[in-house]
């Protein structure tokens, strides 16, 4: 009888405890999905920590050393994750419509060699522009925004009007862009680009440095605050169910902690001593006897990532738009029947997709400071990887950006971990196989099971 009553309280208990953690969840509306997401993420940064201060010998605490979880290596991985992140916006709304860009690694190559031989050769040699002349950056990008433009344009047309599958369109790109990226300088590599075109790299002098980057996570932050405001004015005039205060409160905190945590570690990395001392030099500035500390602070390709983030969250979730591209890859029967114009928005979706290649080949070609035929090799596998861990089935309807966002930069801590332990190339690419097949499997069970 005694073992009998333990075991009912320990039911109603344990019932109880969920029954607390489901009132939570539905309060705060938090998605149990993107918290596992993050919640992979973490465990994966903790991992990658523990095994290479185990390999190098070092105490995990030993937050200075070459480890993972250092200042220097997060920087780096965030730049590093830009460029994927921001296409992986684009690959979105095209798995979302059930559709697949197979060719966004070459058109991001070849819109990269193109901007490249206009900075380099074009607009020097045959416009009669001076190297450093302000004009050669804009028009280089201006160039590859266009060509970006008429490649999505192109492959959205075949696959939207002439209906030809889109993974056979952009199969065909893969190959089709790749060869033209060698044919436009013969394999050359093109070096180097503008100095303006480079700060889009990062590096000490791409990045805004301690002052703007806490006057950014303070402008983040209110706005934060706001949006959390007039989303709860909004809610009440539509009389839609509010959440509680609290659930309010603990939103706004936990993100301008991130916000702020983000500031404080991007200018918790200094600049290197050399080019410290350059810098001390050329503007007569003495150097104590510890040396002098200048934060790198928020590297811009990281800002313009986030950029597109919003951007491209505000498209998919509060314009007709992006209603459309969920309504189509929800049933593309109905939505044609309600009258939305498929082929369009189609079309207009791989337009998109191209703009954003040329922003990622900007960076990329940027921060390597040169434009090469292997420029975005294999990224269209890190970008399909990084929408589809981020939640966006394959089976078309659903997907979110910031999702996309935190699987790139999953896919890109674990490429960053591997090269940090010595890992081959080869069982990198066995790594980040699997990881795309347990995250297609994952997704496929999740469904079944909602």
């Amino acid at each position: 009888m005694t073992d009998t009553t333990s075991t009912s309280r320990a039911d109603t208990a344990r019932a109880s405890e969920l029954g607390a953690v489901a009132r939570f969840l539905k309060a705060t509306e938090i998605d149990t999905r993107m918290l596992g997401m993050i919640g992979a993420l973490l465990l994966i940064w903790v991992a990658l920590h523990v095994i290479s201060s185990l390999r190098l010998g070092v105490d995990p605490l030993d937050f200075d050393s070459r480890t993972f979880l250092t200042p220097r290596n997060l920087w780096n991985l965030s730049v590093q994750t830009s460029a994927v992140a921001i296409m992986a916006c684009g690959m979105v709304l095209v798995i979302v419509m059930r559709n697949i860009d197979l060719s966004v690694g070459s058109a991001e190559g070849l819109i990269g060699m193109v901007m490249g031989f206009a900075q380099v050769h074009f607009l020097v040699r045959f416009v009669g522009l001076e190297l450093g002349n302000p004009w050669i950056w804009v028009l280089a990008l201006v160039i590859g925004l266009a060509l970006g433009l008429l490649i999505g344009a192109f492959q959205g047309f075949v696959i939207a009007y002439l209906e030809v599958p889109a993974f056979i369109v952009t199969l065909g790109g893969l190959l089709v862009w790749r060869g033209a990226a060698w044919w436009v300088t013969s394999g050359q590599t093109v070096a180097p680009l503008d100095a303006t075109f480079q700060l889009m790299g990062g590096g000490p002098t791409g990045s805004i440095g301690a002052t703007w980057s806490w006057v950014v996570g303070i402008v983040a932050c209110l706005a934060v605050v706001f949006a959390l405001f007039n989303g709860r004015v909004q809610r009440k005039r539509f009389r839609f169910p509010l959440r509680p205060i609290w659930a309010e409160t603990l939103h706004g905190v936990v993100t301008c902690a991130v916000i702020m945590g983000a500031v404080w570690l991007a200018n918790s990395y200094p600049w290197p001593i050399g080019i410290v001392n350059r810098y001390a030099a050329a503007n007569n500035i003495s150097v104590p006897e510890g040396g002098l500390f200048i934060a790198h602070g928020i590297a811009i390709p990281v800002l313009m990532a986030v950029a597109v983030g919003l951007v491209m969250t505000f498209i998919t979730n509060r314009t007709r738009f992006g209603r459309y591209v969920f309504a189509i890859g929800g049933n593309p029967e109905a939505a044609n029947l309600a009258g939305i114009n498929t082929r369009w928005i189609t079309m207009k979706v791989f337009m998109i997709m191209g703009v954003l290649a040329t922003i990622a080949a900007a960076i990329s070609s940027a921060r390597q400071n040169s434009s090469t035929n292997v420029l975005g090799t294999l990224d269209e596998l890190l970008v399909i990887a990084a929408a589809v861990i981020g939640g966006t089935s394959l089976a078309g309807g659903s997907g979110t950006i910031i999702g996309a966002m935190l699987g790139a930069l999953l896919m890109q801590s674990l490429q960053s971990g591997m090269v940090l332990l010595g890992v081959d190339s080869p069982l990198q690419s066995i790594v980040v196989g699997a990881v795309l097949v347990i995250a297609v499997w994952l997704d496929t069970v999740y469904r079944k099971r909602v």
